[in-house]
């Protein structure tokens, strides 16, 4: 059934305050291992900075549509994803391009848990315009990851024009909606529009994480990965600068705002049909 929710608990506890980082990147194009080896090198000095890690879309090869760099799973990127998940006591979160045994690609965004286990979310919305749907296939249900009290939703770049995917509901419930992206400069303009405006539709706090650079198909992206409020109000922007980000966020102050300002109560409620 299209649009069923997967809960996953990926750590148990609470925290009000979660430390959340993301890296805005240059992206090695189809290159996994000079990719895993710049954020090796970047973890240790940031790795124990954040709680929950964010990394681009297609982090370890670029969006790259084609099969070329597709790696089976588990492969080199989702373990070292592991890895660094367990060296840091952290959750790890970035999509990369899975071929599964029955020969399908996906756009697969992994959630990776301190325990080395994981749970995934794969990309609904595929951009045409790049003929992504050609190539890969679409996913069909949305994840809900609870970490230390935290409920965490994962989306896919070309998800973020679709406002229904990612409406908060009574089933898709959660207090932080994540999209990892390579969404190019020349649509700049959209990207930072329409992630508060997902933070003010669904009371949440908003994380949106982009690289920076030129791709092997000449595409320029200029980065602006952001955190936004509950408010849509932009809490720490990157710029176009490469590096680590973080921020810590309160679950105390999400709840008291839904409390004072429950326009939630007052949602219409849509049914996801399944596309002909």
């Amino acid at each position: 059934m299209v649009g069923e929710v997967i809960t996953w608990q990926a750590a148990d506890g609470y925290t009000d305050a979660l430390r959340l980082g993301w890296v805005q990147m240059n992206l090695h194009w189809e290159d996994p291992a000079a990719n895993i080896t710049y954020l090796e090198r970047l973890w240790e000095k940031v790795g124990s900075q954040a709680e929950v890690w964010v990394l681009p879309e297609m982090w370890s090869t670029g969006f790259s549509v084609s099969e070329r760099a597709a790696e089976d799973e588990p492969g080199p990127a989702l373990q070292a994803m592991r890895t660094w998940a367990q060296s840091y006591k952290a959750l790890f979160i970035g999509s990369l391009k899975v071929r599964t045994p029955t020969g399908h690609l996906y756009n697969r965004a992994y959630v990776v848990s301190p325990t080395g286990e994981w749970a995934y979310y794969d990309k609904r919305h595929l951009f045409r315009m790049a003929g992504e749907e050609k190539i890969f296939t679409a996913g069909a249900n949305r994840l809900i990851t609870h970490y230390k009290g935290w409920r965490i939703a994962v989306l896919i770049c070309y998800d973020l024009r679709f406002p229904v995917w990612s409406r908060r509901s009574e089933v898709y419930d959660y207090d932080l909606l994540i999209y990892v992206a390579n969404w190019p400069a020349v649509r700049a303009a959209h990207w930072e529009k329409l992630l508060p405006a997902r933070a003010i539709e669904n009371q949440a706090y908003v994380l949106g994480v982009n690289r920076v650079g030129t791709d092997g198909t000449g595409k320029a992206y200029r980065g602006a990965s952001g955190l936004y409020s509950p408010l849509g109000e932009a809490l720490l922007l990157s710029g176009e600068s490469q590096g680590p980000f973080w921020a810590t966020l309160s679950k105390e102050t999400l709840s008291t705002y839904r409390k004072t300002f429950p326009a939630w109560m007052d949602s219409d409620a849509f049914q996801i049909i399944p596309r002909s």
